[in-house]
């Protein structure tokens, strides 16, 4: 029988651009349909580095703080992987000791948009992380066992990227799904969200997607899991080929960077009644000629993670084993400062993933 209160380990952040501190939380027994995972894996993600930093960039020296998500100490992690260990009296589909991995992206239930299926667009979210105490931890309070995904034949270090690196990719590329009619699409960054949608883009698209990455290293990488081409985009005479190649631009694109030189590259490569889809956070601002978007008749569109129900979809195409494994560093939970600094220093190549349990 459980003991409470579980005692949970979470390396938290207790002040922005700092180290994370231990600082140990006690959980009591779940209510209703909550749930309690015993984390073993958490995914490091570029947005846990941001809100580590306690900003997103918006471009000419101006902040978005993001002090108004949460309340400090606050637990970061989105991307979790973990065991059952206690459920609510109402919870009919889990139990304890079943392995799953977390849809983090949880809204209030019951506004307009979630009410539509949208939860991950909440306004007033409740997402595992980023507004909630997350996966840098022992363990973590799911709201609903209806949130836990499972994820047979996929490997526990690997599955929890799913829920934000392989949604991000999933929820995205089926924007621009359509557009593959007229064309090659191109993904822009070949980091780890890039490289899982190039596997994902595999399986939906009718041929494979050019990459655009500047690290030659993961240029060869895209190649090797399947890209058509992969480019330099800060290479004009490349740019100028890929335009002359599609007769007149590309159809469709998604900017998995984020940052002020991707957007003009992905824009600059469109062709008439293109679109840009951009899911990328690193940050800056974006000018272009307002004339240029009607004479061209291009768009741009944000993706923001997936949903729930996009969630299962993707899980069923990556549990058929078709989607490579990425390159995953594991680091302990004890290490999770320096898992941010490496990933915000550019040096990680895939993805780097928490041990948080033993």
């Amino acid at each position: 029988m459980t003991q409470y209160p579980i005692t949970s380990s979470h390396e938290a952040l207790t002040a922005y651009g700092q180290p994370l501190e231990t600082v140990d939380k006690d959980f009591t027994a779940p209510q209703a349909s909550e749930v309690i995972l015993k984390v073993h894996h958490c995914g490091v993600c570029h947005s846990d580095v941001h809100l580590h930093e306690g900003y997103f960039d918006l471009g000419n020296e101006r902040k978005f703080p993001v002090n108004a998500l949460h309340h400090l100490p606050h637990t970061l992690g989105h991307e979790i992987e973990g065991e059952v260990v206690a459920v609510g009296p109402d919870v009919k589909d889990a139990k304890p000791g079943d392995r799953r991995i977390v849809y983090a992206w949880i809204g209030c239930e019951s506004c307009h948009l979630c009410k539509s299926g949208k939860s991950h667009l909440c306004n007033q979210p409740r997402q595992i992380g980023i507004n909630t105490d997350g996966g840098f931890a022992t363990h973590i309070l799911v709201p609903d066992a209806q949130y836990l995904i499972s994820y047979d034949g996929i490997a526990p270090e690997q599955a929890g990227s799913y829920m934000c690196a392989g949604l991000t990719a999933f929820g995205a590329l089926k924007k621009i799904k359509n557009r593959t009619e007229q064309g090659p699409v191109m993904i822009i960054g070949a980091g780890g969200v890039g490289l899982m949608a190039l596997q994902f883009a595999k399986q939906l698209f009718s041929e494979p997607p050019i990459i655009a990455e500047i690290d030659p290293q993961k240029r060869e990488l895209a190649m090797k899991l399947g890209a058509k081409i992969a480019i330099d985009p800060k290479d004009r005479d490349a740019r100028k080929a890929l335009i002359r190649d599609t007769e007149g631009g590309l159809a469709g694109a998604v900017d998995f960077v984020g940052n002020t030189q991707s957007v003009d590259f992905g824009v600059a490569c469109l062709g008439r009644g293109g679109l840009l889809v951009i899911c990328g956070l690193f940050g800056g601002e974006f000018s272009y000629p307002i004339p240029y978007i009607p004479f061209k008749s291009i768009a741009i569109e944000g993706s923001y993670v997936g949903s729930l129900s996009e969630a299962h979809e993707m899980m069923e195409i990556a549990k058929t084993g078709v989607i490579a494994p990425l390159p995953v560093t594991l680091s302990p939970l004890s290490k999770a400062t320096e898992a941010l600094t490496d990933l915000r220093e550019g040096r990680v190549t895939g993805r780097t993933v928490l041990t948080c349990s033993a």
